[in-house]
């Protein structure tokens, strides 16, 4: 079972660096390294789904040995371009499979990366794939969305979640396989062009039940990288299991 090639290979991969930019923000990264740096304890890191490095930088220049997998080719490409990357190990393949040597103290994936991943079998292989490389006492940490199906109303079809001058992003549902798809109209370089992203969600009991399966249990859960508390109301969560 693979994860559905990335959305953002090839040229798409020149620009990813400048889409999104709530996730570059600086405090943001900031808060995120920070959190992760205090769960590795000193130790070595294994990022599932690096892409172009965006949280492995600022965990790397806190003294953390960072190593990834991502099934993109050409993210990783862009990584290695970029300075200080000669710190960063990257391997190209399928997280949920993909193995490299050693272990580590810290497995993560971040940005709802595990989203890609459309089936619920393919979800445990990464929660297993997680716990074979952590050492006893390590811990995997995993920042995922929380969806809002309230915000659906009864016969809804799509939900909007971006309109801006240069991309129009909704939201397509399926709630009895837990899939959707993300569309998105965007124009770049003044040329107009559509994405489609199917994604998958779960809810936390579901990860937590997933994890035990590989052998961990949940240690934490916050709202955000500044341990805000988990509510009802959250929106995403950041998950901490520890293997046993």
């Amino acid at each position: 079972m693979l994860m559905p090639q990335n959305l953002f290979t090839g040229i798409k991969a020149t620009y990813y660096d400048s889409g999104s930019p709530e996730m570059w923000d600086p405090a943001l990264l900031d808060a995120t390294a920070e959190f992760l740096a205090g769960l590795a304890h000193g130790g070595r890191a294994l990022e599932f789904g690096i892409g172009t490095g965006r949280v492995a930088f600022p965990l790397s220049e806190r003294g953390i040995e960072v190593h990834g997998i991502d099934i993109s080719a050409d993210m990783i490409e862009q990584l290695r371009r970029k300075p200080g990357s000669e710190a960063i190990e990257a391997t190209v393949g399928d997280f949920a499979t993909t193995t490299v040597a050693g272990a580590f103290s810290l497995v993560y994936v971040v940005y709802n990366s595990i989203s890609n991943l459309l089936e619920q079998s393919e979800w445990v292989e990464t929660f297993r794939n997680a716990s074979r490389h952590l050492r006893p006492g390590g811990v995997f940490a995993m920042e995922l969305h929380v969806i809002d199906l309230r915000r659906f109303p009864p016969g809804a079809a799509v939900l909007p979640f971006d309109l801006s001058p240069n991309h129009v992003g909704f939201d397509t549902l399926d709630v009895v396989n837990q899939q959707g798809v993300s569309h998105h109209y965007v124009v770049v370089d003044g040329r107009g062009g559509h994405v489609e992203s199917p994604f998958r969600y779960a809810w936390p009991a579901e990860l937590d039940l997933m994890a035990e399966i590989a052998g961990m249990r949940l240690s934490e859960r916050w709202a955000d990288w500044d341990r805000a508390p988990f509510t009802s109301e959250s929106r995403k969560h950041i998950s901490v299991w520890e293997r046993q």
